[in-house]
């Protein structure tokens, strides 16, 4: 039981590890913007995040936020299956064992920490006394290392264990007929069992079962339609209504801290870029061509949805900047408070065609939750990078 619960693992938590990771890169590293921006010589391969197809971001977050929900439950059945472990006496006999001991702490408590911060950042807002990503990002690494090393020192006694009964058989032994595993080297087996109360395939049943409860209760802040209302473990990722403005939003204006009057009419855009200053009002940016688009906005905290925008394109406002061989830009909020009041973007983002300054959303204005005057959206980034309630773009060029 504890080498087929092992092999589940095996296979589905390093799509959850790498997913992570690759949201790291997808935040722009090469731009000091990824949380944290120092990692030292756990820097990740420097590569700029894709803007093809649209919907990358959100699938490697629904991924990482869905499938590390899901697997909660064969996470506490592999615990429960390898408690004994954690009291045996004495509890190190050999160099060799305190090694598993250590990467068994490492596992265990990278894991268990990775869980409980995760489910609490998806179900509160900033309910921590330190950055999450920070953390996050660090406890992952520990896990990483506890998990290689375990896999390494175990793979011989999983593999000997799965060769050692079919899956078959597991799955056509009823309770009545169920035994226990003869004694080996592994001390997970009890000298004295007592009687079968569940049969393995009894276990297994129940583990999935939880497992596909809870991916009912997650995978519509992903894939939307009815089961977005069941997202009962991401607050923020179920449905709100059925108006053109009413669909998810992280942080409101009045906890933006955005004063009314900075986006009336008295509201400019700045461009900078080799022309110098260009400002412009909301109506001289509806008066330029306009590009409608379907764009997902997909949060970190793994829920997303796909919206209809309207606004003007970013590589239009470049040229009205006097820029031609474009190699970032940078987009500044007026919002006062917050991590992500700025992003900066490649060029290969900001040039794409359906790259936009948004001035509508579903053939309506922004509202101010959703970042009117002007806002962000660009495919295949983080939500907190569609920023919201701009103000000035720096376009800069080589």
């Amino acid at each position: 039981m504890t080498s087929i619960l092992g092999a589940v693992l095996l296979a589905s938590l390093p799509i959850v590890t790498i997913t992570g990771l690759l949201s790291w890169v997808a935040y722009g590293p090469n731009f000091g913007q990824a949380i944290p921006a120092d990692v030292g010589w756990l820097h990740l391969p420097a590569f700029d995040w894709p803007a093809r197809p649209s919907w990358l971001y959100r699938l490697n977050q629904g991924l990482h936020v869905g499938l590390g929900l899901i697997l909660i439950p064969w996470v506490l059945a592999k615990l429960w299956s390898v408690i004994p472990k954690f009291f045996q006496l004495p509890p190190v006999t050999s160099i060799a064992q305190a090694l598993e001991r250590i990467s068994l702490f490492a596992l265990v408590g990278g894991i268990l920490f990775e869980i409980i911060t995760g489910v609490l950042n998806i179900q509160y807002d900033y309910v921590f006394g330190f950055s999450f990503y920070t953390a996050h990002y660090w406890g992952a690494w520990v896990f990483i290392a506890g998990f290689v090393v375990h896999v390494a020192v175990k793979s011989p006694t999983m593999w000997r264990s799965l060769r050692s009964r079919s899956m078959r058989s597991v799955l056509t032994t009823s309770r009545a007929r169920t035994v226990p595993e003869p004694l080996d080297d592994t001390g997970l087996v009890a000298p004295d069992p007592a009687p079968a109360t569940l049969s393995r395939r009894g276990a297994l049943a129940l583990v999935g079962a939880g497992s596909a409860f809870v991916a009912v209760l997650t995978v519509g802040q992903t894939t939307g339609g009815f089961l977005r209302h069941a997202a009962l473990l991401l607050p923020r990722g179920r449905s709100y209504g059925n108006g053109p403005n009413d669909f998810q939003i992280n942080r409101t204006a009045r906890a933006a801290a955005i004063d009314p009057h900075q986006y009336g009419d008295a509201w400019r855009l700045t461009l900078t870029g080799t022309a110098g200053g260009v400002t412009l009002s909301r109506a001289e940016l509806l008066a330029m061509p306009q590009h409608t688009v379907d764009l997902p906005i997909a949060c970190v905290e793994g829920w997303s949805t796909v919206q209809t925008w309207t606004g003007v394109r970013l590589r239009d406002l470049a040229d009205s900047a006097g820029v031609r061989r474009l190699t970032s830009a940078r987009v500044d909020s007026f919002e006062r408070f917050g991590a992500f009041r700025s992003a900066q973007f490649t060029a290969d983002q900001t040039l794409h065609p359906d790259s936009l300054l948004a001035l509508q959303v579903n053939g309506a204005d922004l509202s101010p939750d959703h970042g009117y005057p002007a806002r962000i959206i660009m495919p295949a980034i983080p939500g907190v990078h569609a920023t919201k309630w701009v103000s000035t773009i720096d376009f800069r060029e080589a």
